[in-house]
């Protein structure tokens, strides 16, 4: 009978720390249309750089058009711009939007040097062959109907005054949880409904605005009707913070697979594959139905949409895991960015298997050949926020990763991200000679 200790020695491909790490995986997407690329953290060097070069490689070998990832639309716009040669931007200055707690999240090196790739990759190119950079989440809600209207005010100036009417009833002092919270206890639902009816009219007046030919009006036109589905889709999200027993894990991870969908059928539209990379933490690229957020708490996420709506077949998931090192991350929300040691793996935890095998730093394929891994055990997640104090509750639930997963990459021991604002809390610390077992 095959151990899972066996699985791993027998399938892992060691890294070497080169481009031809992925090779395999490579193989693996085959003609897939889609390539999710995971997280174990939010804060760890390694996952950025490989993500990094595994989309620098899908573009140039595999053709893929777009890049989304776990931020903001209209924050991520700013750098799609600047990878594709628009505005006065400088690649340092292109960052500035990433305002939000947690900054370091997008504004570190590894993106940097990734942005800076891709407007290398794009210059001179015609924008139909230029490769965008997207964002997928759904917290903008000020940020993107603003968004709107400035977009309204160049091309329909009646229609921007009906929206800066509409979406006034959205501001409370710039704060999306206290909109939720007045919102759900005794506001009525007008804010919704302006949000809805200003959505439809950016969508049947479309044509209308593209009476300009060429890519880039089209592209307008696009970015416009997404910061709109924001809005929708955000204001439903902050009014059920508060009003109702709808799942907001569900909504956000709802709204993210519509925004991959709308990505991808908005390239076909303009005669491309509709080719896709999406990076984000694992919880959500991972198919929750093989978690705990499946099993117990009635949570789906990207991974398993993705599954589920465009094809196990075109879908491919990936995870990364690591045993211990560094990270950088707060002790609570909307702390400064620490430069934090990651507690060795626990014990019947994914990670403290792989770290066992002996194999050290590996790409190991799942799916149906992994059967003596698909019985669940621990995994680790460490989003924005890390308490090692208590890490068994704060960042452990179960999972069977071969199930969750197509393929992983395990590194070992990680470095911390190196974000752009350090603060006086993110120190690099020396490693001492007893570290992981130090007394």
């Amino acid at each position: 009978m095959t151990t899972p200790r066996d699985y791993i020695r027998d399938n892992a491909k060691p890294l070497a720390g080169r481009s031809v790490d992925y090779d395999d995986l490579l193989e693996q997407v085959g003609e897939r249309s889609l390539v999710l690329l995971g997280e174990a953290s939010h804060g760890t060097a390694e996952f950025y750089r490989m993500r990094a070069e595994i989309t620098r490689r899908l573009i140039r070998e595999k053709g893929f058009e777009a890049v989304i990832v776990e931020a903001d639309w209209p924050d991520a716009l700013r750098l799609n711009r600047y990878a594709r040669g628009e505005g006065d931007d400088t690649l340092k200055t292109a960052f500035d939007d990433f305002q939000r707690f947690p900054q370091w999240m997008w504004r570190n090196t590894e993106v940097r040097d990734f942005i800076g790739w891709l407007e290398e990759h794009n210059a001179g190119k015609e924008a139909s062959e230029q490769v965008g950079f997207h964002g997928l989440d759904i917290y903008s809600l000020h940020r993107s109907a603003e968004a709107v209207i400035e977009y309204l005010e160049g091309i329909d100036p009646e229609q921007a005054g009906i929206a800066r009417e509409g979406y006034g009833c959205l501001d409370h002092g710039g704060d999306p949880v206290r909109y939720g919270h007045d919102a759900a206890f005794g506001l009525s639902r007008v804010c919704e409904e302006a949000a809805v009816r200003l959505l439809a009219d950016l969508l049947e007046k479309s044509t209308g605005y593209l009476r300009e030919d060429g890519r880039r009006s089209r592209d307008e036109q696009f970015f416009a009707e997404q910061n709109a589905r924001v809005v929708v889709n955000a204001e439903h999200y902050y009014r059920a913070m508060f009003g109702s027993r709808v799942d907001t894990w569900n909504l956000r991870d709802e709204h993210m697979t519509d925004t991959i969908a709308e990505l991808r059928e908005y390239l076909r539209r303009q005669g491309g594959q509709g080719k896709v990379v999406v990076w984000a933490h694992n919880s959500h690229l991972g198919d929750a139905s093989f978690t705990d957020m499946g099993w117990h708490r009635g949570q789906h996420n990207v991974g398993q949409l993705a599954r589920h709506r465009f094809g196990a077949d075109q879908a491919l998931l990936v995870g990364f895991t690591t045993h211990t090192g560094f990270v950088s991350a707060a002790h609570d929300w909307d702390g400064p960015v620490e430069h934090r040691r990651v507690r060795p793996s626990m014990q019947e935890s994914v990670e403290r298997l792989f770290h066992d095998s002996g194999v050290g730093d590996f790409y190991l394929p799942l799916g149906e050949r992994a059967a003596p891994l698909k019985e669940p055990l621990w995994e680790r997640a460490i989003g924005v926020i890390y308490r090692p104090e208590s890490e068994r509750i704060s960042h452990y639930f179960k999972a069977s990763v071969a199930q969750q997963f197509d393929a992983v990459f395990h590194v070992d021991e990680t470095r911390a991200v190196e974000p752009f604002d350090k603060g006086e809390l993110w120190r690099p610390e020396e490693v001492p000679d007893t570290y992981p077992f130090g007394v």
